[in-house]
């Protein structure tokens, strides 16, 4: 038991000296060659004159251990069985213990490297604080904003993209994914990985946010039941750059924080002093949900204007290139787009002047707001050649009455977080009373509560709760979907992953298609989906499709590249105001062959704005026509549309 306990205690320390790294282990393994070297000398030092004493008879030994190359050099059967033993040795020991720690070693330093914990040593560039469901199409949506970027690089002083994405755990699964997205592919390269949460200060230092040029942070997604949610993780990054700023006395970054709950808006503007827009995750969705609902086909237009990667945009100019001129003026001089309006400085930030008089001069001080498909489109022609026919437009004196109907039936099918904000848009609309029926398997006492807790619904406002599955085809059916005006899918966000969610609501817009393939009456359906890879079903037959995460996504990424943008977006998603809807063409009588800058007169005299067509039939083309070309007739058909840009009250 004594020798055992002895070998125990051998072994511990032998174990305490390998856990403390790779130089306590080479340590060990040099000792051990030593040891065999002395004792292969100590065997073979009696044989003769073959050495000059015992060093060298160890020095001997220490060769054939290291070197298996002198084992045919040795003469005698004990000195060759001696060089034998210790060759072997020496292939275990030095050869293999030797190589495997070296290895093991590098492994370790190659798997740090790629887990990000290196800081980077870079200045303006782009940070994003964490990897979720809106970081893919965030990067490509900046990879993509090609003249956006160069101008936002050039305001930094900077001539190279710099993207560095804080995520919890990088990985090579990660840079997979961006080399294997259409939208990034090779630029991938601009896009440096680190490891780490948006709440810990050491992360934030790993990824230079004080150095960079602006921060984005999208909100995550935590358990519905979680204490720590993602707004409560944005608001402590926020105060962690702050606090690092303040101790080092360096200037805060710029940020774009979206916020799930904009009722927290003050207190992240109380936590970060420093530059910051604020992106209403939630509410940015729901209005866009509400304003579709009222007019059925608003979500392909939003698609449009809110990517990058094809169609028409929504660009901010600085007015210092155009002062001195008439809104009128500059429509003429830009054949390729369309004037909307102002920004014009305010006691605080910005005020909003779409669809204003054209009589308005610009100042230096204003920024201009267009619609183009590209960004040189904006830029105002000297030439007189090309230029457009002045139009006079008014300023909106008072909305024009809504041909639509009055009362409108919702069947909501699902839950999420958001269902209480878009409760409180529907209160918003005064000119139209709603009905809404949720079904959901969430207790309707818990749905109430949550609304409850958000907004205060008006009595006019009829919400009714339905505790069923509409994955079962006979729930659904018993809910007569037919009789409903508007019917909404929801993603849950209650579910594991966003793709788990997602195909829940695609098997139930399935479903629900079947039984509506059997009645006469089709209603209005929308679906939401919260998983960027289905943006291939934005041509979802008999449905409009909104991807969250996408519209966000590039919310996001050009109110980082041009901050004038949030409150644009904002003017655009609230209800009252400049708001994009449809018309019918009956109300803007047209001459024969007449073009879109006819139609533009039209709109003028009415004080709006036309901003295209939405084709009943897209056999011959594209269902939505934005910004079309002047001189080409319009050619209307029965049931198309006028996407106008009017004012709503």
């Amino acid at each position: 038991m004594l020798k055992l306990r002895f070998i125990d205690r051998i072994k511990y320390v032998i174990e305490r000296q390998f856990v403390k790294g790779a130089a306590y282990q080479l340590l060990i393994v040099m000792l051990f060659i030593g040891l065999i070297s002395l004792l292969g000398g100590l065997l073979v030092a009696p044989a003769g004159d073959a050495f000059e004493g015992l060093g060298s008879a160890i020095w001997w030994a220490f060769l054939r251990l290291t070197d298996p190359g002198y084992l045919g050099d040795d003469e005698g059967t004990w000195m060759r069985f001696v060089s034998t033993l210790l060759t072997v040795s020496g292939y275990v020991v030095f050869l293999g213990a030797l190589v495997a720690i070296m290895t093991r070693k590098l492994i370790e330093i190659m798997g740090n490297l790629e887990r990000g914990l290196t800081p980077v040593a870079l200045k303006h560039h782009i940070v994003v604080l964490g990897w979720n469901s809106h970081t893919l199409p965030l990067l490509r949506e900046l990879l993509g904003s090609t003249h956006r970027m160069k101008r936002f690089l050039e305001r930094s002083s900077t001539r190279r993209l710099n993207l560095v994405v804080l995520s919890q755990q990088a990985s090579s699964l990660q840079r997979l994914a961006l080399k294997n997205d259409p939208g990034i592919g090779h630029r991938a390269r601009n896009v440096i990985l680190r490891s780490g949460l948006a709440i810990q200060p050491d992360a934030l230092k790993r990824v230079a946010c004080l150095e960079a040029a602006a921060v984005i942070i999208p909100s995550g997604t935590q358990g519905p039941d979680s204490l720590v949610t993602s707004d409560v993780e944005t608001i402590k990054a926020l105060l962690s750059i702050a606090a690092e700023a303040h101790e080092k006395s360096q200037p805060l970054p710029y940020v774009v924080a979206q916020l799930q709950d904009i009722r927290k808006r003050s207190v992240l503007e109380r936590a970060y002093p420093g530059a910051v827009e604020v992106v209403a995750g939630d509410a940015t969705i729901s209005r866009l949900l509400a304003q579709n609902l009222m007019h059925p086909g608003l979500s392909d237009v939003y698609n449009e204007l809110l990517s990058s990667h094809n169609g028409n945009n929504i660009y901010v100019r600085s007015g210092q290139i155009m002062a001195g001129r008439t809104l009128q003026t500059l429509a003429s001089q830009c054949p390729r787009a369309i004037v909307l309006g102002l920004l014009r400085p305010a006691e605080k930030g910005w005020q909003v002047m779409l669809l204003a008089d054209s009589a308005t001069t610009v100042r230096d001080s204003d920024r201009v707001i267009l619609m183009a498909r590209d960004y040189n489109d904006t830029q105002p022609s000297e030439r007189s050649a090309g230029r457009l026919p002045a139009i006079q437009r008014p300023a909106p004196a008072t909305a024009r009455p809504d041909a639509g109907q009055r009362h409108h039936r919702v069947l909501i099918l699902g839950w999420n977080r958001r269902m209480p904000s878009l409760m409180a848009d529907f209160a918003s609309y005064r000119q139209r009373r709603f009905t809404v029926e949720m079904v959901s398997v969430l207790p309707a006492a818990r749905r109430e509560a949550e609304i409850a807790g958000y907004t205060q619904l008006p009595r006019d406002l009829e919400c009714r709760h339905i505790e069923a599955d509409y994955m079962v085809e006979g729930e659904l059916r018993r809910l007569n979907p037919h009789s409903y005006d508007s019917i909404v899918l929801l993603s849950s966000d209650r579910l594991v992953t966003g793709e788990e969610a997602d195909a829940r609501a695609m098997v139930g817009h399935l479903l629900l298609d079947d039984i509506l393939s059997q009645q006469d009456r089709r209603p209005q359906r929308i679906m939401e989906l919260s998983d960027p890879d289905n943006e291939n079903l934005l041509t979802l037959p008999h449905s409009e499709v909104m991807i969250s995460p996408v519209i966000l996504s590039h919310v996001l990424a050009q109110v980082a590249l041009r901050r004038e943008l949030r409150v644009v977006f904002d003017e655009l998603f609230t209800a009252g105001g400049a708001e994009i809807l449809f018309r019918d063409p009956a109300g803007y009588p047209l001459p024969e062959g007449g073009d879109f800058l006819a139609l533009q007169q039209q709109a003028a005299l009415s004080g709006e704005i036309a901003l295209g067509i939405c084709r009943s039939d897209s056999s011959s083309g594209p269902r939505l026509q934005l910004n079309p070309p002047n001189g080409q007739p319009l050619s209307l058909a029965e049931g198309d549309q006028l996407v106008m840009l009017a004012h709503t009250g």
